[in-house]
């Protein structure tokens, strides 16, 4: 698990420089549209990719008619881009697993950007199916140690339907069935306790251990994925020392 919060803790790191370029605005709108699309309608009560979407949107403080006009695009209210879903697999520098999900209204570049990026970072573009399999779709929710009781967290977390609570360094993760984890996440809200992370994410089951130039070089190869605008999430197995992940 160790590998997936410490990503997950640089990426909130740069969610503010991101956020300033429009970078996470741009991939929220597209994940907007393709849940009202393809997720069930453009009812969020009745669409839980969708409500997940505009959570996610709402965390970011992305303007109400922002959100409004991503829906209509999806439901085919108003013009807009026809994104389609693709997920790529691959290698980053020491082996470590990289999981790359894809929004794009260019295949064709959308994996030749890709392709160019793990080559110039370390890694290789695999085949289909190389790592998914070390990957399990999991609500993953991170809170800081110093900001609630381990037991109130726990009885709260359990009560509520997460599969699991366990430490991490400086921080606790919950672990839920994607379909628990917005009971799970709103008990936790109920009870006043901030978190860093709340997400539908893909976690390891196991983790490669990078140190030194090639753990430097996998957040490199990381990053690069997530500022390509065809890609909308990036996951690793990789374990990346904590002085380098505080040195981001």
């Amino acid at each position: 698990m160790s590998g997936h919060s410490k990503w997950s803790t640089i990426r909130h790191k740069k969610s503010a420089v991101d956020a300033k370029r429009g970078k996470i605005f741009s991939k929220l709108i597209k994940e907007i549209t393709v849940a009202a699309r393809v997720g069930g309608g453009a009812d969020p009560a009745s669409n839980p990719r969708l409500r997940a979407a505009i959570a996610a949107a709402k965390t970011e403080n992305m303007p109400k008619e922002n959100i409004e006009r991503a829906i209509k695009k999806g439901a085919g209210e108003i013009e807009g881009a026809n994104y389609e879903e693709s997920v790529y697999e691959g290698y980053g520098p020491g082996g470590a697993a990289v999981l790359v999900e894809s929004l794009t209204d260019n295949k064709n570049r959308a994996v030749a950007e890709i392709r160019h990026i793990f080559a110039k970072n370390g890694g290789n573009l695999g085949e289909s199916g190389c790592v998914a399999w070390m990957f399990q779709k999991k609500g993953y929710i991170n809170i800081e140690k110093d900001k609630v009781d381990e037991d109130v967290l726990m009885e709260i977390a359990l009560e509520a339907g997460a599969e699991d609570v366990r430490e991490d360094n400086n921080s606790f993760e919950i672990v839920t069935d994607p379909k628990d984890f917005e009971t799970v996440k709103e008990a936790i809200e109920k009870a006043s306790i901030p978190y860093v992370v709340a997400e539908i994410t893909m976690l390891p089951q196991s983790t490669t251990n990078l140190q030194g130039a090639q753990a430097e070089q996998m957040v490199r190869l990381m990053e690069a994925l997530e500022d390509c605008d065809d890609v909308q999430k990036v996951y690793t197995n990789a374990d990346i020392p904590d002085e380098i992940v505080n040195s981001i």
